[in-house]
């Protein structure tokens, strides 16, 4: 049985703290178990619609490492997949180069802009709008904010033009940084994993638990 999976997203890369990351909200359960695929010192993936072949996701990923070229690794991950037209990506590298690719197939409104340093795709959505906000939101917040602030400004604004015109019910944000082990008592390049399995506004209390991120950072906490 396919899995018709409406959801917006946000790959995002800042080459000058390293950072690399993916943010998703979705009207399916547990989008950040499938949709969020994210390698420090390479880059981010979100796979998603039709079926949410969480696979791509770390096929695109290694082809990354291998290539460098986000829109390489999306034609490689999707080569042998007879339903890419029903499929969405996007990919963006440590070095800012971004790429998107959404299949003729996806259900509208379904769509992607892609810019350096970030891709923002989506699909069942209320409208293009929703990722013109996104893209307006991520390049309005201030270049200094953490990428997983600025990310969640863009899920924020994305939700606010109407989001998945099905509703809500999970979100996440993940994101790594190069060298961010050495930092980390788990010895992990996993600076922030954040995820909303199932809930009436996701994106509400995804913003409330990176709130309490970031004063844990703040206070230096683990």
């Amino acid at each position: 049985m396919s899995i018709h999976a409406g959801t917006f997203s946000i790959v995002a890369a800042d080459p000058t703290t390293g950072e690399v990351g993916c943010a998703v909200q979705s009207k399916y359960f547990a989008i950040g178990a499938v949709t969020p695929w994210v390698r420090a010192g390479v880059g981010a993936v979100a796979t998603q619609a039709m079926g949410v072949v969480a696979r791509n996701g770390e096929r695109a990923l290694s082809a990354l490492a291998a290539h460098g070229d986000p829109a390489v690794a999306l034609e490689e991950a999707l080569a042998d997949d007879d339903d890419r037209q029903l499929r969405q990506l996007g990919a963006v590298g440590a070095d800012g180069r971004a790429a998107a690719f959404t299949g003729r197939d996806c259900i509208e409104w379904a769509g992607h802009l892609v810019e350096e340093g970030f891709a923002v795709q989506g699909n069942m959505l209320a409208s293009a709008e929703v990722l013109v906000g996104m893209r307006s939101a991520f390049v309005e917040t201030d270049s200094r904010a953490p990428l997983p602030e600025r990310m969640m400004a863009a899920l924020e604004a994305g939700q606010a033009a109407g989001g998945d015109r099905r509703g809500q019910q999970a979100a996440a944000l993940v994101v790594e940084q190069l060298g961010a082990a050495e930092r980390s008592p788990e010895r992990i390049d996993r600076v922030c994993d954040l995820r909303v399995d199932d809930h009436p506004e996701p994106i509400i209390e995804l913003r409330r638990l990176v709130t309490l991120w970031r004063r844990r950072q703040a206070e230096g906490q683990a």
